[in-house]
């Protein structure tokens, strides 16, 4: 059995003042990338050709070399020091064990110094109803010889014929900024100024699934909009999945997270003859307090409820109370999530370390950091405590409304 399950056995069967003494350190698996004829990795567009090379370690997988091709990702964290990687293997692989596929990122996580963040917002994910969230799990990086700390290796939001988001020949959608895309990414607008990419499939300008989808959108949006946009029958909730959308707003709620006001990183899910989805959740690295404007430092105050589409949401009665009730739910599992952070940080105390000694950002600032404390212990303290103070807010208010 995977040590990583025995562990999350324990954590599960100790009371919260018991669990924290139950998680061993351990050394996370080490990975070696080569590349042919380039010492570093500066394109976001390019791949190149490399070797792959694990080494277990503490855990129970098996090592390997294989071969890949490698390129940089990102957008703000593109420009950070420490650079986030995807890369593909020429076949299907179970990395981690996990669900097997061809192509897999890394996140450095470089404004976030616990490197936790993106982790207990996916453990959120795991505990809602949306039908897929990314899985990871924390390794070392070499690449050309030179360290590079740690990094959170994972799946790839991606659909088609892969083991992620499951919906076959539909379409996988991202609310975003048209400074941010590419010139070829096929996108389209709708009366609310807000901008759709088609990530998958790949469609063409003209094509009979791209209007379809366009229209879908389009659709739903005038609908929600309408003056009859709360009717039982007629009205959104025959357009869109309400669980997912109820999901998916509490946990950036929750987080706070900045970019989740129907900015970036915003992905929906759709597949002919159905309901549009919320999902998969992504990019948590400067929520749960990490950022120093929008006021999204504080534990007080909505942020996420006034997006466009969720402000209209929230003027239906039936869409409220379901976000109460399943706000309930998240809260009774504050403290699984606390206790989450403090395994995942005894997991990477050492290779944080590791990291610290390579980047050297404890104590300070890096954008958008709205603390900088000087150990990881005062950072995971910050962390625990504003997850705490926010859903206790929360609470209080969510059941007013």
């Amino acid at each position: 059995m995977n040590k990583i399950i025995l562990i999350t056995l324990l954590i599960i069967s100790c009371s919260p003042e018991e669990s924290e003494y139950a998680f061993p350190v351990q050394k996370l698996p080490k990975i070696t990338i080569e590349t042919e004829d380039i010492k570093e990795i500066d394109s976001k567009e390019n791949y190149i050709d490399g070797t792959f090379k694990f080494v277990s370690n503490d855990y129970d997988f098996d090592d390997f070399e294989k071969p890949i091709v490698i390129r940089g990702r990102g957008n703000s964290t593109w420009q950070m020091p420490k650079k986030s990687y995807q890369f593909k293997f020429d076949e299907k692989f179970s990395l981690f064990n996990l669900p097997e596929d061809k192509k897999w990122i890394t996140l450095a996580n470089y404004s976030d110094k616990t490197m936790l963040r993106n982790a207990l917002a996916f453990e959120l994910g795991y505990m809602s109803v949306l039908e897929w969230t990314p899985e990871f799990h924390f390794a070392e990086l070499q690449i050309n010889g030179n360290e590079k700390g740690l990094y959170q290796f994972m799946d790839k939001v991606e659909t088609g014929k892969s083991n992620r988001v499951k919906i076959g020949d539909g379409f996988l959608l991202e609310v975003d900024q048209l400074d941010r895309i590419d010139d070829d990414d096929i996108s389209f607008w709708t009366d609310k100024k807000l901008l759709f990419v088609v990530k998958d499939p790949d469609l063409e300008w003209g094509s009979a699934e791209l209007e379809e989808i366009k229209s879908y959108v389009i659709q739903t949006e005038n609908v929600l909009y309408s003056e009859e946009f709360s009717d039982p029958v007629n009205g959104y909730s025959k357009y869109i999945d309400v669980d997912t959308f109820v999901d998916w707003y509490l946990i950036n709620e929750i987080s706070k997270n900045n970019d989740a006001i129907f900015f970036s990183s915003v992905y929906m899910n759709y597949v002919s003859g159905g309901k549009l989805k919320m999902g998969p959740i992504w990019d948590f690295d400067i929520a749960f307090g990490n950022i120093n404007y929008n006021n999204n430092d504080k534990i007080d105050g909505f942020w996420v409820k006034n997006a466009l589409w969720i402000e209209r949401l929230f003027q239906d009665k039936f869409f409220v109370e379901k976000v109460k009730s399943r706000y309930n739910y998240f809260y009774k599992n504050k403290n699984t999530i606390l206790n989450k952070s403090k395994f995942y940080s005894s997991q990477i105390e050492n290779a944080r370390i590791n990291n610290e000694s390579i980047w050297k950002i404890l104590g300070r600032y890096v954008w958008p950091n709205n603390v900088t404390y000087s150990s990881f212990e005062e950072e995971q303290d910050y962390l625990e405590k504003w997850i705490s103070d926010r859903m206790d807010w929360l609470n209080e208010e969510i059941n007013k409304l």
